[in-house]
């Protein structure tokens, strides 16, 4: 990872609060007013994508990370966020802060089954506690949530404001941190929904494709559920923009198109040099799993992208840019 990109003269102006504790110099779209370069803090710095959003920090800012290991571009290590008093002295130290992208989570969808209270305290528990010292702080918060908040049962993309309904501990706890960061902060909170997550770093589906193709002959790979693979590269500079330039509510945020697993995986191989790997498809209920998953779960990201101006990249286009292919 690069270094992180200072701030050099650190700004000093914080907001007035109103008797509620919600902040009152909070602006409707935006940081709050400042009068120099800001800091934000990053939390699950170590991970996939809070690694990512450090790597992608804008000029002029300063990142801060936290994670529960240490990793290049981690500030503060071992802070408990699903403990207040942890998080309120994190916030002093770490001061002045002008906002917070919060990353860390509990992913491991199928073992949440078996830990459901691990998994509530970290993916919901931990939002409420940020989005707490956010709104004291009068600052916004940018909580990364899921598309496993839909039971997939649609027929065309999700939209940000259509009802969910989650099928597995995971997107349970994973709508909890949502209500609980805009309950907590509703001036402030925003939500970025994603999916089908690889990147440079940490363990993901391409990733272990390219292992297994290298092992094998022959895989199966599951075939009935759509959505639409997200490189990190692509969303980590949508979470800035949403920090910086977005208002509070609810975003949805992927790449372009909609793919199976089965169609992400023939991609991955195709692109490397493991083409002579046999890929056939198989269903969901012949490759059963603790969690049930969504079987279609594609994100409508026209909210982001009226925001940014652009759409992330299509799929097929962000995963060769990962691969480090410049092939058709």
């Amino acid at each position: 990872m690069s270094e992180k990109k200072t701030a050099g003269q650190e700004a000093t102006a914080s907001p007035e609060h109103d008797p509620s504790g919600e902040p009152s110099g909070l602006s409707e779209s935006g940081l709050p007013g400042i009068e120099g370069p800001c800091r934000i803090l990053i939390t699950g710095a170590a991970g996939m994508l809070g690694s990512q959003v450090l790597m992608a920090v804008p000029d002029s800012i300063e990142a801060l990370g936290t994670d529960m290991r240490e990793a290049h571009g981690v500030d503060f290590i071992g802070v408990d966020l699903t403990d207040d008093d942890q998080v309120e002295a994190l916030f002093r130290e770490a001061s002045p802060l002008h906002g917070v992208i919060h990353c860390a989570a509990y992913t491991a969808v199928d073992k949440a089954e078996e830990e459901p209270e691990l998994a509530q305290a970290v993916n919901g528990d931990a939002c409420g506690v940020l989005a707490r010292a956010a709104a004291k702080a009068g600052i916004p918060i940018v909580v990364v949530s899921t598309d496993f908040v839909f039971d997939g049962k649609a027929s065309e993309p999700y939209r940000p404001d259509d009802e969910p309904s989650p099928m597995s501990v995971y997107g349970r706890t994973k709508l909890s941190g949502e209500k609980q960061a805009i309950e907590a902060h509703p001036s402030g909170a925003r939500i970025v929904r994603t999916q089908w997550l690889y990147g440079p770093r940490g363990g993901h589906f391409p990733g272990t494709m390219l292992k297994l193709a290298a092992e094998r002959d022959h895989l199966m790979v599951v075939s009935d559920q759509t959505g639409s693979p997200t490189s990190t590269l692509e969303l980590a500079p949508a979470l800035w923009d949403v920090l910086l330039l977005g208002s509070a509510g609810i975003y949805h945020a992927a790449c372009e198109g909609e793919a199976s697993w089965y169609d992400l995986a023939v991609a991955t191989i195709e692109s490397s040099n493991n083409s002579d790997t046999q890929i056939d498809p198989c269903t969901t209920d012949e490759f059963p799993r603790p969690a049930p998953r969504p079987r279609y779960s594609v994100l409508d990201c026209s909210k982001l992208a009226e925001l940014r101006g652009k759409t992330l990249s299509p799929w097929k286009e962000a995963l060769l840019t990962y691969l480090g292919s410049d092939s058709e």
